[in-house]
């Protein structure tokens, strides 16, 4: 994800994409007795709001990237997690895993904004093949949703909205070819899967990275506060390369660290765990 250009709302049973907009929410904001839904129809709302600038092409902090003991660290200002890097020889084909969708902590009426997912592409590049969960804070109150987002457009597309804390997420991006199958499931609530397949051709997106990121949304700074996740936990993560699967460990893996401006911590990763599959991201601070 770079910066949120047009946002979209996709119900979970259409083929089609609804743009947001007024109309979108009137019968939602209008039923009897529904305040919760008028909340909701206005966190959505919210989220087209965020504007349109140009993609950030890199939003590594310039001069981070080291190696300790085979690992290599860097610091982003709008990622942490991990990511398997774009050695010539691994061109990615498919990324997956899982995680418990995080509580967020909204104390103040500050818009917050936090996006969980997996992804091929986008830690050295322009093109992005993502999906997974987005929590927001509206108003002193979280909202969580299903989202994907693909290259051209990088538009943002949010599809389940009933998305919970505790829910057991499950999220994917494997390519064929130039087709790529971006999958959702929330195994808990029902109404918030995702299974979209899009399309680009393999000269533009070039499956040069995989991804596993705790995301502050918005730019390269991080302009939208990151919201109290305390911690994510990602687990069961497998990544294709060619004819060989493995474990975030299995291919050159680069450990992201999330900070400010100022250079101080906002997200910090754990290890990786003994098998190579999952990891825990810790929230440190929203801006």
């Amino acid at each position: 994800m770079r910066r949120f250009t047009r946002l979209t709302v996709v119900c979970a049973t259409a083929a089609t994409t609804l743009a947001l907009g007024a109309a979108a929410f009137a019968s939602a904001s209008t039923r009897p007795g529904s305040n919760a839904a008028a909340a909701k129809a206005a966190a959505i709302a919210a989220l087209r709001d965020i504007t349109a600038n140009p993609p950030v092409t890199d939003q590594q902090v310039p001069g981070t990237r080291h190696t300790v003991r085979g690992l290599t660290r860097v610091e982003y200002y709008n990622w942490s997690g991990y990511a398997n890097d774009n050695s010539k020889e691994n061109i990615y084909k498919k990324v997956s895993g899982d995680w418990t969708e995080p509580a967020i902590t909204c104390p103040t009426k500050e818009f917050q904004l936090a996006a969980f997912w997996v992804g091929i592409d986008g830690f050295t590049n322009a093109t992005v093949e993502q999906d997974g969960t987005l929590a927001e804070c509206y108003k002193g109150t979280a909202f969580y949703y299903t989202w994907w987002e693909m290259y051209p457009t990088n538009d943002i597309q949010t599809v389940g909205t009933t998305v919970e804390p505790g829910d057991k997420i499950a999220a994917s991006v494997v390519r064929t070819g130039t087709s790529y199958a971006l999958t959702v499931t929330d195994s808990t609530t029902s109404g918030n899967n995702l299974s979209e397949t899009e399309t680009c051709a393999a000269a533009t997106c070039t499956d040069a990275s995989a991804e596993w990121i705790a995301e502050a949304p918005g730019g390269p700074r991080g302009e939208i506060p990151l919201p109290d996740f305390k911690t994510w936990k990602l687990s069961a993560a497998s990544v294709t390369s060619g004819a060989k699967t493995g474990n975030i460990k299995t291919f050159p893996d680069d450990e992201i660290t999330m900070v400010s401006g100022e250079s101080y911590k906002l997200a910090t990763p754990g290890a990786l765990n003994t098998a190579g599959t999952g990891f825990s991201d810790t929230w440190d601070n929203s801006y």
